[in-house]
Parts: structure tokens; C-alpha cells; sequence
């Protein structure tokens, strides 16, 4: 009886496990694409255990027979359709089918499309990005579903999907985490009175107009690493003191609004620099034969902010020569001629007080001081310690900035800025408790109030990298490349087209962020192909490139200044105690006069070959110029 048992167990066996004849399916996985567009290549994909894989994989496609190569355990077959086709895969034994209706290319522009349009007319881009994904998602769901199927798809992948993949990232996760941590430490620094400290120590110096303008300009230097903490402590804080020199409102929240954006869109430690290396890991992450990482493209853009910098330095003319032109010197007059305290004593109604420190407290400096340097310190020190190689850093036929060059090339910066920021909440804590600055509940009262300044900004990261996951299952920037294409548009004109496209949505919609959302993932790919395309050779590329990656910025950030309704000229205006409408109309000619320098002086001569080196001199000549013979005196 025993005998027997064992008999018919060991048949069950073999059975069940037995040597497998051909290519049974439970050997090799098959993985259809989701979505095809038509014209686009596609892959079906295959996979296997690589150890029992074998070298080749024999299938049929449509009775059609295809030999793939099996690589670590991997292989595809590369497919293009046209038209509404049921595909049939045959493998060993196994069949499976699918059918696919391929989307038209030219679909793919509506998402983005949608996207701009309705923060065109909505004036707000939290639902443009959230309409132009809803608008993609129903798109695939009509093409891969029927009607009621792609319905529900369309409304349901949009967060099952598409949101999910967006948090389903360390890269994106890490962006999160640092923008929530540096926000947090922004909040702790201000209400201990570190950042009213360095305020204070700034301002005593200032004793003139020309001279209380250079220290509020030097102010929105120094406060480098947030535009909204920058806007609101230097406008709030200086306002007293301008008021007293006899400077308009109107030129305070010029100096204001115009040191923000353009110092924080440059500077390497900033709330901007987590979502600007996310976007450009967005654009990049589709572009074959581009051997960069995010924050090298971000560090080698910089040699073309052309815009960024010549605004700080155009507001440093007109400080200097005590110039001013337009409407605003008509401010600046009027503020000159008052001859009582009638500004020193306003009270504006709509002021902003979020940012004050704990009342009966001391305002030291070093209460900032520290924690900022933490994050400086600890993020340089996380890009040597994770990019560093013995190898590069001991060739003495490098030279040393090319060394430090390859050390940042290599690192993980996202693992740089999580930990820097996080040192830098300890320390601003730590500091805050050891002085007896603020007890543990209003740190953590401090913290979660700075967490929350930045939930704006996390909702646009994470509608922005949604919607680019869908232009990329589009292939939206084929669609634009291919358009380029045909208009025989030279590589060299795309930097300008890129900027003033920036300027127009970053007006549109109020949000510089919001731009470098919907632009970064469209503009990188298809300006990378145009190079390619048009012939060029890699270091050629890679110049019109980095101009592009650049002017993204740089045009969001003009746009950001000319719009009634970006958030920082709004901020700008009621910290500075400024008339909003007067002040988008002082600063609208300087900011149209440093665009259009920027880009016939700078992007434009850049983009056919000229070094920065040569046109950054030309550029300031320019302005100092400008001020020189246009503007007039005011003192």
C-alpha cells in the first residue's frame, strides 16, 4: 500500500514538474504595450528567470516569424502600426492576442495644449494641469477602451495611474522631501528671529536712498534659498527703512520681486532647485546618447541665464547712477518730494505679518547663519561624498575645476539635498531649543507651518510630472519635433522660440513653476532631436541644448515678473505695502527692457556659437547704457 502511495506521488511529480518540451508560455513572460501611437516604433516585450532563459527566443507575430536575442534576461520585438490592427503572437504552444486601435500623433499635443489654454483663460494653473491630464487619460481611454470603458479609464487612471507613477519615484519622493524639509527649516529660522537678525545687521548701514536700495538689493542676494521667504522678509523689513529714505513702495517691491525669483532660479541651494532638477529629469529621461545627469545640465545651463543675471545686475545700475526711467521715476519722484512722514506712517491693510518672529525674543543672525550653511555644507559635502572616484580625483592631467566638475557629474544630488536640508531642520531646531528661542511645541508648530508654504508648490510637482508621464506615453515631443521639422526651423532659433514661449505661459498663467512644468518635458527631447537631426555633433548639441534648458527658466521667470497674477508680484506688492496695479506697471518696462537685451545680446548670439565670456561684458555695456542715457536722476 505504502509502495503504491509513493508510485503515485512520484507520477504526480513528474507530471506536474517534468521536462518542459519547446518554449512553454510559463517560461517566458509577455508584456504588451498599453498604449500605441500610430507611426511610433512600440515594443512587445519578453522576459525570463536569466539563468534558465534562453540565448534566442523564436515568435510569431501575425504568422510573421521573428528571431530576438535574449539579454539579461530580456528581449523585444519592435513593431510599428498605422492603422486599427488585432495583433496575434505566437510562442511554442502558447497564442495570445490583442487588439489595438493606434492613437493619431497629432492627439498628443492636446493635453499640454489644453493645459496652457485653460490657464489662459482660468488664470490658474493648478486645474490646467489637472484638466490637460484629464484630457490625455480620456484620449487613451477612447482609443483602448469603448465609449463607457474609456470613460471610466480616462477618469480613473488619472489617479490610479498616472498619480501614483508620479509619487511612485525615489527621484520625484526625494524632490518632495526636500522642498517639505527646507520649507520646514525657512519657517523655524524666521520665528526664532534668525532671519530678522540678518535683516538687522544689513539695514543698519543703510542711511541714504541709494544706499538703502543697494542694502535691500544685497538683502535679496543673501536670502538666496526661497523666493517667498525672500519676498516677505526683505519687503516687510525693509519697508520701515525705505519708507524713511524717501524711496517709493513701488521701487521697494521692484527690488523685491526682482531679486526673488531670478536669485533663487540660479542660486544651487533652493526651494527651486528640487523641482528643477525633477523637471529636467523629465525632459532628459527620454533622450538617448545625452551623457548628463539632472544637476550637471542644471549647473552647465547657468553659463546662459542671461535674463536671471542681467536683472540682478540691471537693478545694481539704477541703484548706482540713482536713475530711474518710465513710470517709475515718476514713483520715485513723488516718493522724493514728500515732505512729511506720510509713508514712513501708512498702514497698509493687506501687509503680510505670516513670516514674524516669536514676540520677546532677541534677533540674532546666527540663528539663520548656521542652519543655512548646514544645507550649503552638508549638500556640497553629499555630492563629493556620492560622486566622488578615486580614480578621476587623483589624475593629475585634470585640472582641478574639472575634477569638482566630474565629482558633481557623477553624484546623486537627490540623496545631497535630503540630506542637507534635513541638517538643516536640526540645526535650526537644535539651536532654537538650546537658546531658549522657542520651546518644542512651536518648533514643531514653526516646522509644520513651513511644510505647509510649500503644499502649493508639491501640487504642481506632482500634476506637472503626471502630465509629463502622459506626453511621453504620447510622445508628444515626436509630435513637436516632427512639426519643427517641416518648418525647416534651425536648431539655432529654438533657445529664442523656447524663451518667449516661457514668457507667454509664465504671464499667462502666474506661475514660473507651473511653466517649467508643462515646458521642460516638451521642449528638452524635441530640441536634442532637432540637433541630432539637423546633423550637429554632440558638443554642438549639447550647447543648444543647455541654451534650452536655460531659457525655459530664464522665460518663465520674465513672464513671472511682467504677470498681475504670479503669486511672488502679488506677495512683492503687499509686503512692500506697494498699489498692486502700480507696481506690475513700474516693473513691466524693466523687465521687457532686460528680456529684450537678454535675448538680442545674449540667446540669440549664443545659439550660433558666441561665448558667454564675450556676451555677458556686451549685455552689461548695454544696460549700463540704457540707465545711463535713458534714465533720469532722482536725487
Amino acid at each position: 500500500m505504502f509502495q503504491q502511495i509513493t508510485r503515485f506521488l512520484l507520477v504526480g511529480l513528474l507530471f506536474c514538474f517534468g521536462p518542459v518540451k519547446g518554449q512553454e508560455a510559463p517560461s517566458v513572460d509577455i508584456h504588451w504595450p498599453a498604449v500605441v501611437i500610430a507611426g511610433i516604433d512600440f515594443e512587445i516585450g519578453f522576459s525570463a528567470n536569466p539563468k534558465t532563459a534562453p540565448d534566442s527566443l523564436v515568435v510569431y507575430l501575425n504568422e510573421q516569424v521573428h528571431t530576438l536575442p535574449f539579454r539579461g534576461g530580456k528581449a523585444a520585438l519592435v513593431q510599428q502600426l498605422h492603422d486599427k490592427t488585432n495583433l496575434q503572437l505566437r510562442l511554442a504552444d502558447h497564442i495570445e492576442s490583442r487588439p489595438y486601435r493606434p492613437i493619431p500623433l497629432g492627439w498628443s499635443i492636446l493635453p499640454p495644449l489644453i493645459a496652457i489654454m485653460l490657464a489662459l483663460l482660468f488664470k490658474e494653473v493648478y486645474s490646467a494641469l489637472l484638466l490637460g491630464l484629464l484630457s490625455g487619460t480620456l484620449i487613451i481611454g477612447w482609443y483602448t477602451h469603448d465609449f463607457w470603458g474609456g470613460l471610466g479609464f480616462g477618469f480613473f487612471s488619472l489617479i490610479d495611474t498616472y498619480i501614483i507613477q508620479a509619487l511612485n519615484s525615489f527621484d520625484h519622493l526625494a524632490v518632495l522631501v526636500f522642498s517639505l524639509l527646507i520649507g520646514g527649516m525657512v519657517g523655524v529660522i524666521t520665528r526664532n528671529g534668525g532671519m530678522q537678525g540678518i535683516v538687522n545687521r544689513i539695514s543698519k548701514r543703510a542711511t541714504d536712498p541709494r544706499s538703502g536700495q543697494l542694502a535691500t538689493w544685497f538683502l535679496g542676494i543673501a536670502i538666496f534659498f526661497d523666493d517667498y521667504s525672500n519676498t516677505l522678509l526683505v519687503g516687510n523689513t525693509m519697508r520701515p527703512v525705505t519708507d524713511k529714505l524717501r524711496i517709493s513702495r513701488e521701487k521697494l517691491s521692484y527690488l523685491v520681486d526682482s531679486t526673488a525669483a531670478p536669485v533663487a532660479a540660479i542660486a544651487f541651494i533652493t526651494t527651486w532647485i528640487g523641482a528643477e532638477l525633477g523637471y529636467i529629469q523629465d525632459g532628459i529621461s527620454s533622450i538617448d546618447g545625452l551623457d548628463e545627469n539632472p544637476y550637471n545640465v542644471f549647473i552647465n545651463s547657468l553659463q546662459y541665464s542671461f535674463y536671471p543675471i542681467l536683472t540682478l545686475c540691471f537693478m545694481l545700475f539704477l541703484i548706482w547712477q540713482r536713475k530711474d526711467y518710465g513710470p517709475m521715476f515718476e514713483a520715485e519722484k513723488n516718493a522724493r518730494n514728500r515732505t512729511d512722514n506720510s509713508l514712513q506712517q501708512e498702514h497698509h491693510a493687506n501687509s503680510l505679518d505670516v513670516f514674524a518672529q516669536k514676540e520677546g525674543i532677541s534677533a540674532k543672525g546666527r540663528y539663520a547663519l548656521l542652519p543655512v550653511l548646514a544645507v550649503v555644507g552638508v549638500t556640497v559635502a553629499g555630492l563629493f561624498y556620492t560622486g566622488y572616484s578615486a580614480e578621476v580625483w587623483n589624475d593629475g592631467s585634470l585640472p582641478f575645476l574639472r575634477r569638482v566638475s566630474a565629482v558633481i557629474g557623477n553624484a546623486n544630488s537627490y540623496l545631497a539635498l535630503l540630506w542637507g536640508s534635513f541638517s538643516g531642520v536640526l540645526v535650526a531646531s537644535a539651536m532654537s531649543l538650546g537658546g531658549k528661542k522657542l520651546n518644542l511645541e512651536e518648533v514643531i508648530e514653526a516646522l509644520m507651518a513651513g511644510f505647509k508654504t510649500m503644499m502649493g508648490a508639491i501640487m504642481i510637482l506632482v500634476l506637472a510630472w503626471s502630465l509629463a508621464t502622459l506626453t511621453q506615453e504620447l510622445h508628444t515631443a515626436d509630435f513637436i519635433t516632427g512639426n519643427l521639422l517641416e518648418m525647416n526651423l534651425a536648431p539655432q532659433w529654438l533657445p529664442v522660440l523656447t524663451f518667449l514661449l516661457g514668457a507667454v505661459v509664465a504671464f499667462s498663467t502666474g506661475s514660473s513653476w507651473g511653466t517649467m512644468a508643462i515646458l521642460y518635458p516638451l521642449m528638452l527631447p524635441a530640441a536634442w532631436r532637432l540637433c541630432q537631426e539637423a546633423g550637429m555633433d554632440y558638443e554642438q548639441s549639447l550647447s543648444i541644448f543647455h541654451n534650452v534648458v536655460s531659457c525655459v527658466l530664464a522665460g518663465a521667470v520674465l513672464g513671472d515678473h511682467c504677470s498681475p497674477i504670479s503669486d511672488t508680484t502679488i506677495l512683492s506688492s503687499l509686503a512692500s505695502g506697494a498699489n498692486h496695479i502700480q507696481h506690475v506697471r513700474t516693473q513691466l518696462p524693466y523687465a521687457l527692457t532686460v528680456g529684450g537685451v537678454a535675448i538680442l545680446f545674449g540667446t540669440i548670439p549664443a545659439a550660433f556659437g558666441i561665448s558667454a565670456l564675450v556676451l555677458f561684458p556686451v549685455a552689461l555695456l548695454v544696460l549700463w547704457g540704457i540707465v545711463k542715457y535713458v534714465g533720469k536722476r532722482t536725487d
